[in-house]
Protein backbone atom coordinates (compact mmCIF):
# COMPACT_ATOMS: atom_id res chain seq x y z
CA UNK A 1 0.00 0.00 0.00
CA UNK A 2 1.40 3.41 -0.91
CA UNK A 3 -0.23 6.58 0.37
CA UNK A 4 1.88 9.71 0.01
CA UNK A 5 1.78 11.97 3.02
CA UNK A 6 4.97 13.97 2.99
CA UNK A 7 6.29 16.07 0.16
CA UNK A 8 3.43 18.52 -0.15
CA UNK A 9 3.75 22.29 0.03
CA UNK A 10 5.06 23.88 3.21
CA UNK A 11 2.68 23.70 6.12
CA UNK A 12 1.51 25.67 9.07
CA UNK A 13 3.75 26.28 12.07
CA UNK A 14 2.47 27.27 15.49
CA UNK A 15 3.79 30.81 15.14
CA UNK A 16 1.90 31.35 11.89
CA UNK A 17 -1.29 29.66 12.96
CA UNK A 18 -3.47 32.67 13.66
CA UNK A 19 -2.69 34.40 10.39
CA UNK A 20 -3.05 31.26 8.33
CA UNK A 21 -6.39 30.37 9.86
CA UNK A 22 -8.01 33.53 8.49
CA UNK A 23 -11.24 32.78 6.68
CA UNK A 24 -12.10 34.11 3.25
CA UNK A 25 -15.75 34.90 3.73
CA UNK A 26 -16.05 37.84 1.38
CA UNK A 27 -16.87 36.23 -1.95
CA UNK A 28 -13.74 34.69 -3.40
CA UNK A 29 -11.37 37.14 -1.73
CA UNK A 30 -8.15 36.14 -0.01
CA UNK A 31 -7.78 35.62 3.70
CA UNK A 32 -6.22 39.10 3.95
CA UNK A 33 -9.45 40.59 2.62
CA UNK A 34 -11.66 38.71 5.03
CA UNK A 35 -10.78 40.73 8.10
CA UNK A 36 -11.74 37.84 10.33
CA UNK A 37 -9.51 35.35 12.09
CA UNK A 38 -10.42 32.02 13.63
CA UNK A 39 -9.65 31.92 17.35
CA UNK A 40 -7.52 29.09 18.70
CA UNK A 41 -8.93 26.71 21.27
CA UNK A 42 -7.86 27.06 24.88
CA UNK A 43 -5.46 24.21 25.53
CA UNK A 44 -4.66 25.15 29.09
CA UNK A 45 -6.15 23.65 32.20
CA UNK A 46 -7.15 20.23 33.43
CA UNK A 47 -9.52 17.87 31.67
CA UNK A 48 -12.99 19.00 32.74
CA UNK A 49 -14.84 15.79 31.81
CA UNK A 50 -12.60 12.72 31.79
CA UNK A 51 -15.37 10.12 31.41
CA UNK A 52 -16.84 10.22 27.91
CA UNK A 53 -19.28 8.22 25.79
CA UNK A 54 -18.77 8.40 22.03
CA UNK A 55 -21.04 6.89 19.41
CA UNK A 56 -20.33 5.24 16.08
CA UNK A 57 -21.93 3.21 13.30
CA UNK A 58 -20.41 -0.15 12.38
CA UNK A 59 -18.36 1.01 9.40
CA UNK A 60 -14.69 0.77 8.55
CA UNK A 61 -14.27 4.52 8.72
CA UNK A 62 -14.99 4.59 12.45
CA UNK A 63 -11.41 3.28 12.69
CA UNK A 64 -9.86 6.44 14.22
CA UNK A 65 -12.07 6.02 17.30
CA UNK A 66 -11.30 2.31 17.66
CA UNK A 67 -7.57 2.90 17.24
CA UNK A 68 -7.54 5.83 19.68
CA UNK A 69 -9.12 3.46 22.19
CA UNK A 70 -7.11 0.31 21.53
CA UNK A 71 -3.69 1.97 21.15
CA UNK A 72 -4.17 3.99 24.34
CA UNK A 73 -4.30 7.44 22.74
CA UNK A 74 -7.45 8.42 24.65
CA UNK A 75 -5.91 7.15 27.89
CA UNK A 76 -2.70 9.09 27.18
CA UNK A 77 -4.80 12.24 27.20
CA UNK A 78 -6.42 11.41 30.54
CA UNK A 79 -9.71 10.31 28.98
CA UNK A 80 -11.78 7.30 29.96
CA UNK A 81 -13.82 6.68 26.80
CA UNK A 82 -16.65 4.25 26.15
CA UNK A 83 -17.33 3.59 22.46
CA UNK A 84 -20.93 2.60 21.88
CA UNK A 85 -22.32 1.38 18.53
CA UNK A 86 -25.60 2.98 17.45
CA UNK A 87 -28.50 1.34 15.62
CA UNK A 88 -28.65 3.92 12.82
CA UNK A 89 -27.69 7.49 11.98
CA UNK A 90 -30.90 8.99 13.37
CA UNK A 91 -30.38 7.33 16.75
CA UNK A 92 -26.77 8.51 16.76
CA UNK A 93 -27.76 12.09 15.91
CA UNK A 94 -30.41 12.16 18.61
CA UNK A 95 -27.87 10.82 21.11
CA UNK A 96 -25.44 13.65 20.41
CA UNK A 97 -28.16 16.31 20.49
CA UNK A 98 -29.71 14.89 23.66
CA UNK A 99 -26.39 14.60 25.48
CA UNK A 100 -26.39 10.82 25.86
CA UNK A 101 -23.33 10.87 23.57
CA UNK A 102 -20.53 13.37 24.15
CA UNK A 103 -19.49 13.13 20.50
CA UNK A 104 -19.67 10.74 17.60
CA UNK A 105 -18.46 9.44 14.26
CA UNK A 106 -20.97 11.35 12.15
CA UNK A 107 -22.03 11.83 8.58
CA UNK A 108 -20.48 15.06 7.35
CA UNK A 109 -23.93 16.37 6.46
CA UNK A 110 -25.44 15.79 9.90
CA UNK A 111 -23.99 18.73 11.87
CA UNK A 112 -24.52 20.96 8.82
CA UNK A 113 -28.16 19.96 8.43
CA UNK A 114 -28.84 20.32 12.16
CA UNK A 115 -27.33 23.80 12.21
CA UNK A 116 -29.57 25.03 9.36
CA UNK A 117 -32.58 23.24 10.87
CA UNK A 118 -33.09 20.59 8.21
CA UNK A 119 -34.75 17.63 9.91
CA UNK A 120 -33.91 18.86 13.39
CA UNK A 121 -32.44 22.02 14.89
CA UNK A 122 -29.28 21.90 17.01
CA UNK A 123 -25.98 23.73 17.23
CA UNK A 124 -23.48 21.05 16.31
CA UNK A 125 -19.88 21.47 15.20
CA UNK A 126 -17.35 19.42 13.26
CA UNK A 127 -13.82 20.16 14.51
CA UNK A 128 -12.26 17.22 12.65
CA UNK A 129 -12.77 15.32 9.42
CA UNK A 130 -12.33 11.60 10.00
CA UNK A 131 -11.38 10.42 6.52
CA UNK A 132 -11.42 10.76 2.75
CA UNK A 133 -13.22 8.34 0.41
CA UNK A 134 -14.41 4.95 1.70
CA UNK A 135 -17.79 4.42 -0.02
CA UNK A 136 -18.93 2.53 -3.11
CA UNK A 137 -22.08 1.84 -5.12
CA UNK A 138 -23.16 -1.78 -5.46
CA UNK A 139 -25.75 -3.24 -7.84
CA UNK A 140 -27.67 -6.47 -7.40
CA UNK A 141 -26.58 -9.48 -9.44
CA UNK A 142 -29.78 -9.18 -11.46
CA UNK A 143 -29.07 -5.61 -12.53
CA UNK A 144 -25.38 -6.33 -13.04
CA UNK A 145 -26.24 -9.07 -15.52
CA UNK A 146 -28.56 -6.65 -17.34
CA UNK A 147 -25.75 -4.12 -17.93
CA UNK A 148 -22.64 -6.32 -18.03
CA UNK A 149 -22.59 -7.06 -21.79
CA UNK A 150 -22.83 -3.37 -22.65
CA UNK A 151 -19.77 -2.33 -20.64
CA UNK A 152 -16.47 -1.66 -22.41
CA UNK A 153 -13.70 -4.04 -21.39
CA UNK A 154 -9.96 -4.18 -21.08
CA UNK A 155 -8.28 -7.56 -20.61
CA UNK A 156 -11.67 -9.13 -20.02
CA UNK A 157 -12.61 -6.81 -17.16
CA UNK A 158 -14.98 -3.81 -17.17
CA UNK A 159 -13.28 -0.45 -17.57
CA UNK A 160 -13.78 1.82 -14.57
CA UNK A 161 -15.29 4.18 -13.67
CA UNK A 162 -18.65 2.82 -14.81
CA UNK A 163 -21.20 5.49 -15.76
CA UNK A 164 -24.75 5.40 -14.45
CA UNK A 165 -25.85 5.90 -18.06
CA UNK A 166 -25.68 2.11 -18.44
CA UNK A 167 -28.62 1.91 -16.04
CA UNK A 168 -30.94 3.85 -18.35
CA UNK A 169 -32.17 0.76 -20.28
CA UNK A 170 -32.68 -1.07 -16.98
CA UNK A 171 -34.70 1.79 -15.48
CA UNK A 172 -36.76 1.99 -18.67
CA UNK A 173 -37.40 -1.77 -18.55
CA UNK A 174 -38.60 -1.52 -14.96
CA UNK A 175 -40.90 1.37 -15.89
CA UNK A 176 -42.33 -0.59 -18.83
CA UNK A 177 -43.28 -3.32 -16.37
CA UNK A 178 -44.90 -0.80 -14.02
CA UNK A 179 -42.12 -1.09 -11.44
CA UNK A 180 -39.98 1.53 -9.76
CA UNK A 181 -36.22 1.17 -9.75
CA UNK A 182 -35.20 1.45 -6.10
CA UNK A 183 -31.80 2.04 -4.59
CA UNK A 184 -30.68 2.53 -1.01
CA UNK A 185 -28.56 5.07 0.85
CA UNK A 186 -28.00 5.51 4.56
CA UNK A 187 -29.54 8.90 5.49
CA UNK A 188 -31.07 11.92 3.70
CA UNK A 189 -28.07 14.17 4.48
CA UNK A 190 -25.41 11.50 4.08
CA UNK A 191 -22.45 11.67 1.75
CA UNK A 192 -23.85 8.43 0.34
CA UNK A 193 -27.09 10.13 -0.69
CA UNK A 194 -25.26 12.96 -2.43
CA UNK A 195 -22.70 10.65 -4.06
CA UNK A 196 -25.39 8.32 -5.36
CA UNK A 197 -27.39 11.29 -6.65
CA UNK A 198 -24.27 12.78 -8.22
CA UNK A 199 -23.43 9.53 -10.02
CA UNK A 200 -26.99 9.02 -11.26
CA UNK A 201 -27.34 12.61 -12.47
CA UNK A 202 -23.96 12.49 -14.21
CA UNK A 203 -25.34 9.51 -16.14
CA UNK A 204 -28.52 11.34 -17.13
CA UNK A 205 -30.83 9.85 -14.48
CA UNK A 206 -32.84 12.09 -12.16
CA UNK A 207 -32.65 10.87 -8.54
CA UNK A 208 -35.57 13.11 -7.50
CA UNK A 209 -36.10 16.35 -5.58
CA UNK A 210 -37.13 17.10 -2.00
CA UNK A 211 -40.03 19.32 -1.02
CA UNK A 212 -40.61 21.08 2.28
CA UNK A 213 -41.16 18.46 4.96
CA UNK A 214 -40.43 15.63 2.53
CA UNK A 215 -37.67 13.22 3.57
CA UNK A 216 -38.09 10.87 0.60
CA UNK A 217 -36.91 13.20 -2.16
CA UNK A 218 -38.68 11.42 -4.99
CA UNK A 219 -40.33 14.26 -6.95
CA UNK A 220 -39.53 13.73 -10.63
CA UNK A 221 -37.33 10.74 -9.86
CA UNK A 222 -36.17 8.22 -12.46
CA UNK A 223 -34.59 6.24 -9.63
CA UNK A 224 -36.16 6.26 -6.17
CA UNK A 225 -33.85 6.31 -3.17
CA UNK A 226 -34.69 5.09 0.33
CA UNK A 227 -32.90 4.92 3.68
CA UNK A 228 -31.42 1.67 5.00
CA UNK A 229 -28.93 1.40 7.90
CA UNK A 230 -25.46 0.40 6.62
CA UNK A 231 -25.19 -3.11 8.13
CA UNK A 232 -28.63 -3.99 6.73
CA UNK A 233 -27.82 -3.02 3.13
CA UNK A 234 -26.79 -6.48 1.84
CA UNK A 235 -29.81 -8.24 3.35
CA UNK A 236 -32.19 -5.55 2.05
CA UNK A 237 -30.82 -5.95 -1.46
CA UNK A 238 -30.85 -9.74 -1.23
CA UNK A 239 -34.53 -9.54 -0.29
CA UNK A 240 -35.24 -7.57 -3.48
CA UNK A 241 -36.40 -4.39 -1.73
CA UNK A 242 -33.65 -2.41 -3.45
CA UNK A 243 -31.62 -3.11 -6.60
CA UNK A 244 -28.47 -1.41 -5.39
CA UNK A 245 -27.07 0.94 -2.79
CA UNK A 246 -24.38 3.39 -1.81
CA UNK A 247 -22.74 2.59 1.51
CA UNK A 248 -19.43 2.60 3.31
CA UNK A 249 -17.28 -0.42 3.86
CA UNK A 250 -17.36 -3.25 4.65
CA UNK A 251 -20.93 -3.55 3.35
CA UNK A 252 -20.06 -3.40 -0.35
CA UNK A 253 -17.47 -6.11 0.13
CA UNK A 254 -20.02 -8.09 2.13
CA UNK A 255 -22.23 -8.23 -0.97
CA UNK A 256 -19.30 -9.60 -2.98
CA UNK A 257 -18.51 -12.26 -0.39
CA UNK A 258 -22.21 -13.21 -0.17
CA UNK A 259 -22.30 -13.33 -3.99
CA UNK A 260 -25.39 -11.15 -4.13
CA UNK A 261 -24.05 -8.00 -5.77
CA UNK A 262 -21.25 -6.23 -7.60
CA UNK A 263 -19.74 -2.85 -6.68
CA UNK A 264 -19.63 -0.76 -9.86
CA UNK A 265 -17.87 2.41 -8.71
CA UNK A 266 -16.02 3.69 -5.66
CA UNK A 267 -16.69 7.17 -4.37
CA UNK A 268 -13.18 8.38 -5.15
CA UNK A 269 -14.15 7.76 -8.80
CA UNK A 270 -17.22 9.97 -8.30
CA UNK A 271 -15.28 12.70 -6.48
CA UNK A 272 -11.61 12.00 -6.00
CA UNK A 273 -10.51 12.39 -2.36
CA UNK A 274 -13.93 13.42 -1.14
CA UNK A 275 -14.42 14.09 2.59
CA UNK A 276 -16.55 11.46 4.24
CA UNK A 277 -17.24 11.33 8.02
CA UNK A 278 -16.57 13.95 10.70
CA UNK A 279 -16.17 13.88 14.45
CA UNK A 280 -19.23 15.78 15.60
CA UNK A 281 -20.32 17.19 18.94
CA UNK A 282 -22.49 19.89 20.40
CA UNK A 283 -21.19 23.42 20.22
CA UNK A 284 -21.99 24.02 23.88
CA UNK A 285 -19.99 20.91 24.86
CA UNK A 286 -16.86 22.35 23.22
CA UNK A 287 -17.47 25.68 24.93
CA UNK A 288 -18.04 24.13 28.37
CA UNK A 289 -15.22 21.60 28.14
CA UNK A 290 -12.48 23.13 25.94
CA UNK A 291 -9.59 21.13 27.38
CA UNK A 292 -11.57 17.90 27.06
CA UNK A 293 -12.44 18.72 23.47
CA UNK A 294 -8.80 19.42 22.63
CA UNK A 295 -7.74 16.16 24.30
CA UNK A 296 -10.26 14.15 22.25
CA UNK A 297 -9.02 15.74 19.06
CA UNK A 298 -5.38 15.08 19.90
CA UNK A 299 -6.13 11.40 20.52
CA UNK A 300 -8.10 11.03 17.29
CA UNK A 301 -5.45 12.82 15.22
CA UNK A 302 -2.81 10.47 16.63
CA UNK A 303 -5.01 7.53 15.63
CA UNK A 304 -5.42 8.92 12.13
CA UNK A 305 -1.67 9.27 11.80
CA UNK A 306 -1.15 5.69 13.05
CA UNK A 307 -3.59 4.36 10.45
CA UNK A 308 -1.70 5.92 7.53
CA UNK A 309 1.89 5.93 8.74
CA UNK A 310 4.65 3.96 7.01
CA UNK A 311 2.61 3.51 3.85
CA UNK A 312 -0.16 1.67 5.66
CA UNK A 313 2.03 -0.72 7.64
CA UNK A 314 -0.52 -0.78 10.47
CA UNK A 315 -3.57 -1.57 8.35
CA UNK A 316 -3.47 -5.33 8.97
CA UNK A 317 -3.60 -4.74 12.72
CA UNK A 318 -6.37 -2.20 12.20
CA UNK A 319 -8.37 -4.80 10.26
CA UNK A 320 -8.11 -7.26 13.15
CA UNK A 321 -9.26 -4.60 15.62
CA UNK A 322 -12.19 -3.51 13.46
CA UNK A 323 -13.34 -7.09 12.94
CA UNK A 324 -14.09 -7.43 16.67
CA UNK A 325 -17.76 -7.60 17.54
CA UNK A 326 -17.67 -4.42 19.63
CA UNK A 327 -16.52 -2.42 16.60
CA UNK A 328 -17.50 -3.28 13.00
CA UNK A 329 -17.99 -6.99 13.63
CA UNK A 330 -17.48 -8.17 10.04
CA UNK A 331 -15.03 -10.88 9.03
CA UNK A 332 -11.46 -9.64 8.85
CA UNK A 333 -11.22 -10.93 5.27
CA UNK A 334 -14.17 -8.76 4.25
CA UNK A 335 -12.75 -5.63 5.91
CA UNK A 336 -9.29 -6.26 4.44
CA UNK A 337 -10.77 -6.42 0.94
CA UNK A 338 -10.98 -2.62 0.91
CA UNK A 339 -8.87 -1.51 3.90
CA UNK A 340 -5.45 -2.72 2.77
CA UNK A 341 -4.85 -0.87 -0.48
CA UNK A 342 -7.08 -2.95 -2.75
CA UNK A 343 -10.77 -3.10 -3.63
CA UNK A 344 -12.65 -6.20 -4.80
CA UNK A 345 -15.36 -5.59 -7.42
CA UNK A 346 -16.08 -9.24 -8.13
CA UNK A 347 -14.58 -12.50 -7.05
CA UNK A 348 -11.39 -12.61 -9.09
CA UNK A 349 -11.47 -8.88 -9.85
CA UNK A 350 -9.45 -7.22 -7.10
CA UNK A 351 -7.76 -3.98 -8.11
CA UNK A 352 -5.27 -1.61 -6.50
CA UNK A 353 -7.04 1.08 -4.48
CA UNK A 354 -4.28 2.78 -2.56
CA UNK A 355 -6.37 5.78 -1.59
CA UNK A 356 -9.68 4.09 -0.90
CA UNK A 357 -9.41 4.80 2.85
CA UNK A 358 -7.38 7.88 3.77
CA UNK A 359 -7.39 8.96 7.40
CA UNK A 360 -4.40 11.30 7.79
CA UNK A 361 -2.62 11.77 4.46
CA UNK A 362 -3.59 14.68 2.22
CA UNK A 363 -4.66 16.58 5.36
CA UNK A 364 -7.66 14.27 5.69
CA UNK A 365 -8.36 15.41 9.25
CA UNK A 366 -8.57 19.13 8.56
CA UNK A 367 -12.19 20.36 8.37
CA UNK A 368 -12.16 22.54 5.26
CA UNK A 369 -14.87 25.16 4.92
CA UNK A 370 -15.09 24.34 1.22
CA UNK A 371 -16.06 20.75 2.11
CA UNK A 372 -19.01 22.04 4.13
CA UNK A 373 -19.96 24.38 1.28
CA UNK A 374 -20.04 21.41 -1.13
CA UNK A 375 -22.55 19.59 1.07
CA UNK A 376 -24.68 22.72 1.24
CA UNK A 377 -24.65 23.03 -2.55
CA UNK A 378 -25.96 19.49 -2.87
CA UNK A 379 -28.69 20.19 -0.32
CA UNK A 380 -29.75 23.14 -2.45
CA UNK A 381 -29.34 21.21 -5.71
CA UNK A 382 -31.89 18.59 -4.63
CA UNK A 383 -34.31 20.86 -2.75
CA UNK A 384 -33.40 20.19 0.86
CA UNK A 385 -32.59 23.90 0.93
CA UNK A 386 -35.79 25.21 -0.60
CA UNK A 387 -34.70 28.67 -1.76
CA UNK A 388 -31.68 30.37 -3.26
CA UNK A 389 -28.96 31.49 -0.86
CA UNK A 390 -26.18 34.01 -1.34
CA UNK A 391 -22.55 32.94 -1.52
CA UNK A 392 -22.01 34.65 1.84
CA UNK A 393 -24.74 32.49 3.38
CA UNK A 394 -22.86 29.36 2.30
CA UNK A 395 -19.60 30.70 3.73
CA UNK A 396 -21.11 31.80 7.03
CA UNK A 397 -22.95 28.51 7.50
CA UNK A 398 -19.75 26.57 6.82
CA UNK A 399 -17.91 28.68 9.38
CA UNK A 400 -20.58 28.07 12.01
CA UNK A 401 -20.21 24.27 11.73
CA UNK A 402 -16.67 23.41 10.61
CA UNK A 403 -14.10 24.44 13.22
CA UNK A 404 -10.52 24.37 11.93
CA UNK A 405 -9.52 26.57 14.88
CA UNK A 406 -10.12 23.63 17.21
CA UNK A 407 -8.36 21.21 14.87
CA UNK A 408 -5.31 23.47 14.47
CA UNK A 409 -4.97 24.08 18.18
CA UNK A 410 -4.92 20.33 18.89
CA UNK A 411 -2.73 19.43 15.92
CA UNK A 412 -0.15 22.08 16.66
CA UNK A 413 0.17 20.93 20.23
CA UNK A 414 0.94 17.47 18.85
CA UNK A 415 3.58 19.10 16.67
CA UNK A 416 5.10 20.74 19.75
CA UNK A 417 5.17 17.36 21.47
CA UNK A 418 6.87 15.78 18.49
CA UNK A 419 4.00 13.32 17.92
CA UNK A 420 3.25 14.54 14.40
CA UNK A 421 5.36 16.64 12.05
CA UNK A 422 4.87 20.32 11.33
CA UNK A 423 4.31 19.56 7.66
CA UNK A 424 1.36 17.33 8.60
CA UNK A 425 -0.69 20.47 9.29
CA UNK A 426 -2.00 22.37 6.25
CA UNK A 427 -1.30 25.97 5.43
CA UNK A 428 -4.70 27.19 4.30
CA UNK A 429 -7.35 29.84 4.77
CA UNK A 430 -9.91 27.06 5.12
CA UNK A 431 -10.65 26.60 1.42
CA UNK A 432 -9.21 24.00 -0.88
CA UNK A 433 -8.20 25.18 -4.31
CA UNK A 434 -10.51 24.39 -7.24
CA UNK A 435 -11.09 20.65 -7.28
CA UNK A 436 -11.35 18.35 -10.27
CA UNK A 437 -11.70 14.57 -10.25
CA UNK A 438 -15.50 14.51 -10.52
CA UNK A 439 -17.13 11.89 -12.71
CA UNK A 440 -19.04 14.54 -14.69
CA UNK A 441 -15.86 16.47 -15.48
CA UNK A 442 -16.93 19.59 -13.58
CA UNK A 443 -14.61 21.64 -11.38
CA UNK A 444 -15.72 22.60 -7.89
CA UNK A 445 -14.61 25.91 -6.39
CA UNK A 446 -15.88 26.36 -2.86
CA UNK A 447 -15.55 30.14 -3.16
CA UNK A 448 -18.26 30.32 -5.84
CA UNK A 449 -21.08 28.00 -4.75
CA UNK A 450 -23.85 29.59 -6.83
CA UNK A 451 -21.75 29.50 -9.96
CA UNK A 452 -21.06 25.82 -9.25
CA UNK A 453 -24.77 25.09 -8.84
CA UNK A 454 -25.53 26.68 -12.20
CA UNK A 455 -23.20 24.22 -13.95
CA UNK A 456 -25.38 21.15 -13.33
CA UNK A 457 -27.67 19.88 -16.08
CA UNK A 458 -29.84 18.03 -13.53
CA UNK A 459 -30.58 19.95 -10.33
CA UNK A 460 -32.29 23.13 -9.18
CA UNK A 461 -31.23 26.33 -10.87
CA UNK A 462 -31.41 29.94 -9.64
CA UNK A 463 -34.98 30.87 -8.77
CA UNK A 464 -36.38 27.35 -8.88
CA UNK A 465 -38.40 25.62 -6.17
CA UNK A 466 -39.89 22.18 -5.80
CA UNK A 467 -43.55 21.43 -5.21
CA UNK A 468 -45.35 18.13 -5.10
CA UNK A 469 -46.15 18.57 -8.78
CA UNK A 470 -42.57 19.24 -9.82
CA UNK A 471 -39.98 21.98 -10.26
CA UNK A 472 -41.22 25.54 -10.81
CA UNK A 473 -39.58 28.88 -11.42
CA UNK A 474 -37.00 30.18 -13.87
Amino acid sequence: MSISRRGFTKRLTMAAMAGVASLALAGCGSSDEAGETVAAANLDGAIEKPNLTLGFIKLTDMAPLAIAQEKGFFADEGLNVSLVPQANWKVLLDGVIGGQLDGAHMLAGQPIAATIGYGTQADLIAPLSMDLNGNAITLSNRVWQMIRDDLPEENGRPIHPISASYLRPVVDAFEAEGKTFNMGMVFPVSTHNYELRYWLAAGGLNPGFYTDGDVAGTVGADVQLSVTPPPQMPATMEAGTIEGYCVGEPWNQQAVFMNIGVPVITDDEIWNDNPEKVFGLRKDFAEKYPATTAAMLRAIIRAQEWLDEDNGANRAEAVEILSRSNYVGADAEVIAASMTGVFTFEQGDTRPAEGFNIFFDKYAGYPYYSDAVWYLTQMRRWGQIAEDKSDDWYFNTARAVYRPDLYLAAANQLVERGEIEADDVPETDGFRGPQTGFIDGLTYNGRTPNQYLSSFKIGLQQGQRVTASGVSGT
